[in-house]
C-alpha cells in the first residue's frame, strides 16, 4: 500500500510528512490556485517545495488540452524536480 496527499498545501504537507508514512503527492491546478492565493508564492516555486518535502512522486497537471501545449508544459514541469509526475487530463 502507497499513501499519497491529495493537497498542495504545504503546511498538510509537512505535517504529514512528519508522520513517515507519506508516499507521494497528488496535486491539480485547482489546489495549487488555492496555495497560490495562501502563500502569494509562484507555481514553480511552491511544486519545488513539495517535491523537496517528500521523496516519492509528486503530481504536476498540465492545463492545456492541445498536444503541443500538453508537451510543452509537460517538459517545463518536469524540470522542477526529479520527482515530478506529469497528469494528463483525459477530457
Amino acid at each position: 500500500m502507497k499513501i499519497f496527499i491529495d493537497t498542495a498545501n504545504l503546511d498538510e504537507i509537512k505535517e504529514i510528512a512528519s508522520w513517515g508514512i507519506l508516499d507521494g503527492v497528488t496535486t491539480n491546478p485547482t489546489l495549487l490556485s488555492k496555495e497560490i492565493e495562501r502563500t502569494g508564492k509562484k507555481p514553480d516555486a511552491i511544486l519545488k517545495k513539495i517535491c523537496s518535502m517528500v521523496e516519492g512522486p509528486v503530481t504536476a497537471e498540465v492545463t492545456s488540452k492541445e498536444a503541443k501545449g500538453i508537451v510543452s508544459e509537460g517538459k517545463k514541469l518536469k524540470r522542477i524536480a526529479d520527482n515530478i509526475c506529469i497528469k494528463v487530463p483525459m477530457c
